[in-house]
């Protein structure tokens, strides 16, 4: 790969980065082609783009793209492969399932909603994570919950209230 090529890989890592703003660094390294080709297809079908590069080359366009990645650096040693997504989960949830059959891909780091995670123990916490819309969802849900409770409190208790000033006029008639 001579320079100018190098230059153009920099670039577009650092595109990605700032479009996705969501990656996972991880660890393909002692993989057949045939199972490297299969994730590549699993991360097709999960809207996953997948990207292979040196670890100086990403490290390059983590330093041109917006956002502080310095506690990413250090996970940058090995075979370093990149998943992108839009979803937070998605790439986390396909190295799951790809763990079920063996012991790779390892997570070395993820940076999801500006946040870094480092190391493989973190996967389970990055499998928990909620989407933006799942959150707005859930605080929408929380903010209508007591109107809704007042307004159902005030309609059983009106039937009530009537009920009772009914007895009390036929009790008076």
């Amino acid at each position: 790969m001579n320079k100018e090529d190098k230059y153009e890989l920099v670039n577009a890592l650092t595109e990605q980065i700032n479009e996705y703003g969501n990656f996972y660094i991880t660890d393909t390294a002692d993989l057949s082609v045939d199972k490297v080709n299969s994730i590549r297809r699993k991360c097709f079908e999960s809207d996953i783009t997948m990207k292979v590069a040196k670890n100086s080359l990403i490290e390059k366009a983590l330093e041109a793209a917006d956002g502080d990645f310095t506690s990413l650096y250090d996970s940058l040693k090995g075979t370093s492969t990149i998943l992108f997504s839009k979803s937070a989960k998605a790439p986390a949830q396909l190295i799951k399932e790809l763990r079920r059959k063996g012991d790779k891909p390892v997570l070395k780091a993820a940076y999801v909603y500006a946040s870094a995670f480092v190391g493989d123990s973190q996967l389970d916490a990055l499998l928990t994570l909620k989407s933006k819309e799942e959150l707005v969802g859930e605080i929408i849900g929380l903010l209508q919950s007591p109107a809704k409770n007042v307004l159902s409190a005030l309609q059983s208790g009106g039937t009530t209230i009537a009920g009772l000033v009914k007895t009390l006029q036929e009790r008076e008639g």
